[in-house]
């Protein structure tokens, strides 16, 4: 496509390393597309004959259908898939294929092609989000009553429902949902037309194609539009958050299901056992979502390097823009199906974490807020009163709740019976009605909302 320019012809090491055909073969849907809406353009507005444009867009279709049958069929001296195109369009068509690359350049090409090829990611990553926060509701709404510890630290702070748990990571999702729509909205901006970096001579109507492909409008700019990338980073921007919040779920799974914890048991789909130790169930679907969450942010970091230092326009840098956005796609997709699979299928004890939320003195911050609702006792005296209280049942070996009262008193006289009314775990999460707490009515409400929002 070059070659009048050059006497020689590359070496094979050149010809390995310019071809990015290996990878970017995945476009082809994409190319075809934008091919089929560029040569529309071009025999409306007179710059291709209409006979011609009509051959094309049939070789076009013929093309999709092949690669839709057999996928493509690589040869690295082609370089890309859109010379793949090209070329057996070529075959189909004969000479008349090379009237398709008029007012276009593989710079702007390429960058449509793959625009389009993020916005549709960022439309499946939407949608098997919105499986997984269906399914986080559903679990939510099962376990609203169920009591486990609420952990700081992760030490034993307060107690709090395994309904209110699984909604957390909901709105978590709800903002990666976001974050993924808002990376859209952005990207939605087409850059055919903008030809290779200056625009173009041909009267060509690049309204037109942006409408045909769906984009809101054409970038404004065509120096920018072959060489911005921000549409990339801003999905791995998301990925990369996306994953940090999988993988927190996914560290909870891998500690809940440790012997000590015995929180939830594992499904069959989702764990594996062990070649020498027959007894194991080992969690590692959760495991492996903890470590995909690595490289994803390995991905943004890379492309991030990869633009930081490139001047306008296009440098051929850019061809290392796809492979992270490919593997951060691949790694968060099925990350959100093993996740979800392992949250959906596994079952819980939930008399287990019953007995954790107990122990710890968990509702010791129940007894502080007593003595002030209660006994009009500032925040500050009262904490160093129930202080006092834990140490004693810490040194006695029992529960807050096992304490007599007489002992309390001790402590302090103004302390009563009604106390006790507190001290349990149900009666600390029923009281947390706080708009966003953990009290089970309030675990439903939003789950009746969530519902809503989903569509269930």
């Amino acid at each position: 496509m070059w070659g009048g320019r050059f006497a020689e012809g590359a070496s094979a090491i050149m010809t390995e390393m310019n071809a990015s055909i290996p990878f970017d073969k995945r476009l082809w849907r994409e190319d075809i597309t934008a091919s089929k809406a560029h040569v529309a353009m071009l025999g409306k507005q007179g710059i291709v004959e209409q006979a011609d444009a009509d051959a094309i867009a049939r070789g076009l279709d013929q093309i999709m259908a092949e690669y839709e049958a057999g996928g493509v069929q690589e040869d690295l001296a082609l370089e890309d898939i859109h010379m793949h195109v090209e070329h057996r369009l070529t075959e189909i068509i004969g000479p008349v294929a090379g009237r398709l690359h008029t007012a276009r350049s593989r710079n702007d090409q390429v960058a449509t092609d793959f625009r389009l090829w993020v916005r549709n990611a960022c439309d499946e990553i939407d949608r098997a989000l919105a499986d997984f926060q269906a399914i986080l509701v559903a679990k939510g709404e099962r376990h609203a009553k169920d009591v486990m510890p609420g952990f700081t630290h992760l030490q034993s702070a307060q107690p709090v429902t395994l309904g209110h748990h699984f909604m957390a990571y909901y709105e978590m999702i709800r903002r990666d949902r976001s974050r993924f729509a808002d990376a859209r909205k952005r990207m939605n901006e087409s850059p055919l037309g903008a030809a290779a970096l200056a625009g173009t001579s041909f009267p060509t109507d690049r309204h037109a194609t942006a409408k045909a492909l769906g984009f809101d409008r054409p970038a404004a700019n065509s120096l920018d539009a072959v060489s911005d990338r921000d549409f990339a980073l801003d999905f791995l921007m998301a990925a990369a958050q996306c994953s940090l919040h999988l993988s927190r779920l996914a560290e909870e799974v891998v500690l809940w299901a440790s012997q000590p914890f015995a929180f939830i048991k594992l499904p069959d789909q989702y764990s594996t056992g062990s070649s020498i130790m027959p007894q194991k169930r080992n969690p590692d679907a959760a495991e492996l979502v903890r470590g995909h969450s690595g490289r994803i942010m390995g991905t943004m970091t890379a492309l991030m390097v990869v633009m930081k230092g490139l001047p306008l326009a296009y440098s051929k840098d850019l061809q290392n823009d796809k492979i992270p956005v490919f593997e951060a796609y691949d790694l968060l997709a099925i990350s959100i199906l093993a996740l979800g699979g392992t949250i959906e299928h596994a079952g819980f004890n939930t008399d287990r974490m019953r007995a954790a939320s107990e122990a710890g003195f968990s509702t010791a911050t129940d007894f502080a807020d007593w003595l002030v609702r209660v006994g009009k006792i500032p925040f500050r005296e009262a904490h160093h009163i129930t202080g006092r209280a834990v140490k004693l049942a810490e040194d006695e070996g029992v529960a807050l709740s096992e304490l007599p009262l007489e002992v309390l008193q001790q402590i302090d006289n103004r302390i009563d019976a009604s106390v006790f009314d507190v001290l349990t775990v149900d009666s600390s999460v029923a009281s947390r009605t706080s708009y966003g707490g953990t009290a089970p009515v309030n675990v439903l409400a939003q789950v009746a909302e969530a519902k809503k929002a989903l569509g269930l």
